[in-house]
Parts: structure tokens; C-alpha cells; sequence
């Protein structure tokens, strides 16, 4: 099978979904793999270092498998061959019934059921670990003090009160780096699991007088409150936030939009030199005040709204995304091929033969293509 990874279409997406070292993997196995031009230098991985793996460089056109990090343009693919991707399914499903029409078997990373048959495989776990260790660095960056408590001859420094709100794989990864840096870290979450592993590394947990959600969705995901839940959440979340140094933020789902759990009043009560940085901003943002893309001011509060997050360490999201892409088409090519109901498969593939074929897509195309 001749294997091809495909350029971002956007210069802000450093990353690339096919490293050399899992091109050694494919080629191993007998397969053969292009990638295009300059796929992979902003990622750390020029063109020769994958000719020095075994690949060639040049059009991934006539490929039968392609790789790509953002949906790419449906006229590069090859019409029958296989996509995988961070596609974006249910945000823009038009993209994907475009797809469709070319005949491309479309295969996205967000519909993949989140098991433990699928984790090695499972990108947006991989890629949000990525994203919370960065959150919390650019925190640290923003901040105008110290994270860690130092001791010095002129005196001592008491360390950064962090609180992280959203304790799925990126709060946690952000708790985690939070911590190492040597802030003081409190976290929250409307579930109710997530008090203990938030404290299996080391926060402290918000207890707000809510009552939590007793599990997750079936996604993994928490339900989304009503107006009056969200009300006495903010309200009550508020005042915790206030005695913060920093606040990252990491509430996020595939296909809807970012809860809201930081208000303009409470980003306007904060200390002067306090820090927001919204990792939800490219889905409309946990913060009120949010700007996607920016860092503004507010009071004497910074508040931003980072995009490609996960690209400002695109060498080893990079390796990691590979590394998932690398599994997820290894199960979907095996011989034999899963079974059309196959819950990997039937998750993951969202067009065959021509049309959508995923009901959440198809839902969100309101029931056509």
C-alpha cells in the first residue's frame, strides 16, 4: 500500500501525521510512503530525514492511505482511498460530505470510541496531554512572578496559586506540569470522579455546594448543565477563582461549544497580574472574555486565548498523533477487515462508497448528505 502524508493546509499547524520513525514502521510492514514537501520541517522533520527513512518526497496524490492533522482539500486524495484525521466531523460535516462525493473512506479521530481496546489509537487522548502541558507553560510565561516557592537572601517567594478548571486528560496533564513548575494547584469539575484524580496529582479539589454529575456521558464527556445549573456553577465558582494567581482552562467537546465557566465580573475581580489561559478558545472560549488567538488585558488580569496549542510542541505531538495514526490504520487495513459494526470501525469511519455513513455526521447534516 503506498502510505502518504499530507501538509497542513494552515502554516499555524506545525503538525504532521507521519514522523520517520513510524515511516520505518509502515515500510516494514511492506508498505510504501510519500510525503509531501516540507510536511514535517516545521514539526522538526525535514525532507531527509524521511528520504534517509526510506520515503519518498514529493505528491501524496496517487496514495491508497493518507495521514493528515487538519481536513485537507478532497481534490488531493485519491478517489477509494483512506483518510485519518482530526476532521472536524460534526463541526463542519459539509467537509465531510464533500468527502464523500470524491469517494475518500474518511476515518476521524474525535468519532473513535474512547475504550480500552481503542487507546492506542486514540489521538484526541494523546494530543490533549500535549495541549494541557502547554497551557500550563504559557500560564507560567504570562504570569509576572514565580510559580515556585523560592528562598532567597532578600527573601522568600511564596509560590503561584493555580487553579485549573476541567479535569479531563488536558486539566489533568495541566495540574500535572502545574505542579512540577511548583504552584500550588486547586482544580474542578462538575463530575463527580474527577475529585479523586485530581488529587492523585496533588490539587487540591474545589468543593462547591452543587451537586456533582454522577459519571460521564458515554463519550467520556460531561453533560452540559442547564441554564439554571450553569448559573449557581458560576456563582459559586467565582469566588475561588478570585483568590487565583492563574486559572487555565480546559472544558472542551468535539462538536459542541465550550462550557462557560469564568465570567467578565469574575476576570474583572481578579488580582492585577492574575493570568487566564483558555484552552477551550478555538470553541468559543470557558472564559467570557476570551479573544481567540490574543492575549488582552482586563483590569490588571491577562486573558488568553491560545490556537494550535499542541503545535508549539509539534515535534512530540507530533510523534505521539503519528503513533496513533499508525495504529488506527494498521486495525482498519487487517486481513481480514473488521466488520462493517466493528465498534472501532463504526466509530471511526464516517464515509463509504460514496456517502456519509455515520449517524452523528448524518445527524448533523440533518439526516442527508
Amino acid at each position: 500500500m503506498l502510505i502518504g502524508a499530507l501538509r497542513s493546509p494552515n502554516p499555524d499547524e506545525r503538525r504532521v501525521g507521519i514522523t520517520p520513525d513510524v515511516a520505518r514502521r509502515y515500510l516494514a510492514n511492506g508498505h510504501r510512503v510519500t510525503v509531501e514537501a516540507g510536511a514535517g520541517r516545521a514539526a522538526g522533520f525535514p525532507d531527509d530525514a524521511y528520504r534517509e527513512a526510506g520515503c519518498d518526497i514529493g505528491e501524496a496524490r496517487e496514495a491508497e492511505a493518507a495521514v493528515a492533522v487538519l481536513p485537507p482539500d478532497p481534490q488531493q486524495l485519491r478517489p477509494g482511498s483512506l483518510l485519518l484525521g482530526l476532521l472536524s466531523p460534526l463541526d463542519d460535516p459539509q467537509a465531510i460530505a464533500a468527502l464523500a462525493e470524491r469517494g475518500v473512506v474518511a476515518a476521524a479521530f474525535e468519532t473513535l470510541p474512547r475504550t480500552t481496546r481503542a487507546q492506542s489509537m486514540d489521538a484526541l487522548t494523546s494530543q490533549a496531554s500535549m495541549a494541557g502541558y502547554q497551557l500550563a507553560l504559557e500560564a507560567a510565561a504570562l504570569l509576572p512572578r514565580v510559580f515556585a516557592m523560592m528562598v532567597t537572601p532578600a527573601g522568600t517567594l511564596r509560590p503561584a496559586k493555580a487553579a485549573v478548571l476541567g479535569c479531563g486528560v488536558a486539566g489533568l496533564s495541566a495540574i500535572s506540569t502545574a505542579r512540577r513548575l511548583g504552584a500550588v494547584v486547586r482544580a474542578y469539575d462538575v463530575r463527580a470522579e474527577a475529585a479523586a484524580d485530581a488529587a492523585s496529582l496533588g490539587a487540591d479539589f474545589i468543593n462547591l455546594d452543587l451537586a456533582p454529575q454522577d459519571g460521564s456521558s458515554a463519550d467520556g464527556y460531561a453533560r452540559t448543565l442547564n441554564e439554571d445549573e450553569s448559573s449557581r456553577l458560576l456563582a459559586a465558582l467565582t469566588p475561588h477563582l478570585w483568590e487565583a494567581d492563574v486559572v487555565i482552562t480546559t472544558a472542551a467537546v468535539p462538536g459542541r461549544p465550550a462550557p462557560l465557566l469564568v465570567t467578565g465580573d469574575a476576570v474583572r475581580g481578579m488580582a492585577p497580574g492574575s493570568v487566564i489561559v483558555d484552552g477551550a478558545a478555538s470553541r468559543g472560549g470557558n472564559c467570557e472574555l476570551t479573544e481567540a488567538g490574543k492575549t488582552i488585558t482586563v483590569g490588571g488580569a491577562a486573558v488568553s486565548g491560545p490556537l494550535f496549542i499542541e503545535s508549539r510542541i509539534a515535534a512530540d505531538a507530533s510523534r505521539l498523533y503519528a503513533r496513533n495514526a499508525y495504529e488506527l490504520l494498521k486495525y482498519l487495513t487487517s486481513d481480514p477487515p473488521p466488520a462493517a459494526d466493528d465498534p472501532i470501525a463504526s466509530g471511526a469511519v464516517l464515509t463509504r462508497d460514496g456517502e456519509v455513513v455515520h449517524p452523528a455526521v448524518l445527524e448533523s447534516l440533518g439526516g442527508g448528505r
